[in-house]
């Protein structure tokens, strides 16, 4: 028999907030937390913290003088990390492992040491230390005093659910008995806005826009992505647990052979597989919600969606996306729903996309499914369910 994985805690600082009670009060209304932001004399659509979450950053910041000299990406991994440690009971003499991902990395610090190296031809002393991609799970360690595994990795905007995968088989191989999983991204750089731009993505609605992301909504003309900041970390444990918010009962993955650097198939074939993969021998009619990954994007969003009717049939479960809400947090993103996902399952109500028809469920929510797939087609998908 396969050992139980009890999802035990879950904290995020983002754009709805510093605490779960904030995050759920926002899923509640039906308002967007993007806004227009100004990087560098150019106005974009993006998704920044909370002044709350800002807040606590600061004050995590403000914690040790070695935190002054580190990216926000750290910084907001830091945050999270604390509150997810202290809501999980503290985990004191658990051989704990601590897997944190990102997409982006250090990208202020990068792009700050990279404009001093073009003017100066040099590079400061902390270039390296401060930028290299395992600096986050490093400092979370660090910080929350962690002597097991302490990993990071990059995979697009599946990271953090590869983290997640990370951690259960660190778990079920006998090498931790529990893991501290999560994504942070703070890409809201003029640099990046550029990058995204150059892909012809970023949504270009006017300034007076109810929605500025029309995530999952398939009638769209053109790309809307928004980028949105923010870390979420999330506490994995062996068995069954007192406390536990939900277990982890379908884990699956997935890539396709790549035809262009950020491409997908039009019927997203990693998805169907990563899908299938985690429903295993449950019967696709037991999975009552898809949290989508459908980032904004006319052909993202349109393949998962044809992935979905063919795993699913004729008979959808409710669909849903926080991504009109938050924005999309690259390789934070998969957490960020799965946080949503968890919400979903203690309220027993469905969080509707606003500006799409709103599902009816007429039976308790059981299961739920989460998806999330990085350039070139590198698929995760997530069962979470109320029993193990």
């Amino acid at each position: 028999m396969v050992t139980p994985i009890a999802i035990t805690a879950v904290a995020s600082v983002s754009p709805l907030g510093n605490s779960f009670s904030e995050v759920k009060q926002a899923y509640a209304q039906p308002q967007t937390a993007i806004q227009q932001v100004t990087l560098e004399g150019k106005t974009h659509w993006a998704a920044p913290l909370a002044l709350s979450a800002r807040e606590e950053v600061e004050r995590v910041m403000q914690s040790q003088s070695a935190y002054r000299k580190l990216d926000p990406s750290v910084l907001y991994a830091l945050a999270a990390a604390r509150k997810a440690v202290y809501n999980a009971g503290g985990l004191a003499g658990v051989n704990l492992g601590v897997n944190f991902g990102s997409s982006r990395g250090a990208t202020q610090l990068f792009e700050k040491y990279h404009q001093e190296f073009l003017a100066t031809g040099l590079a400061p002393t902390l270039t390296s230390p401060t930028t290299t991609l395992g600096n986050i799970s490093s400092w979370v360690a660090h910080d929350l005093q962690i002597q097991g595994p302490a990993l990071s990795h990059s995979i697009t905007c599946s990271t953090s659910l590869h983290a997640l995968l990370n951690g259960v088989a660190w778990m079920r191989a006998g090498m931790a008995e529990a893991f501290l999983v999560g994504g942070s991204e703070a890409p809201l750089t003029a640099f990046t806005m550029a990058q995204m731009k150059a892909m012809k993505i970023p949504s270009q609605l006017p300034a007076d826009s109810v929605y500025p992301c029309l995530s999952l909504d398939l009638h769209k003309t053109a790309n809307t992505m928004v980028l949105g900041e923010g870390a979420v970390a999330v506490v994995l444990e062996k068995g069954i647990r007192n406390n536990a918010l939900a277990y982890l009962t379908g884990l699956g993955y997935a890539t396709e052979i790549l035809e262009h650097n950020s491409s997908i198939s039009a019927e997203a074939d990693c998805f169907q597989k990563s899908m299938r993969m985690a429903l295993g021998s449950l019967p696709p009619e037991a999975v009552d919600v898809v949290v989508t990954h459908t980032p904004g994007t006319l052909k993202g969003d349109a393949s998962e969606f044809r992935a979905i009717q063919k795993v699913f049939g004729a008979n959808l479960p409710a669909l849903t996306t926080n991504k009109w809400k938050i924005g999309h947090t690259f390789g934070a993103s998969g957490l960020f729903s799965l946080e949503m996902a968890l919400l979903v399952l203690e309220t027993q109500s469905f969080i509707p996309v606003p500006f799409l028809p709103q599902a009816q469920l007429s039976k308790p929510i059981q299961n739920v499914l989460i998806n999330a797939v990085g350039f070139g087609g590198n698929a995760v998908s997530v069962l979470v369910s109320k029993n193990p």
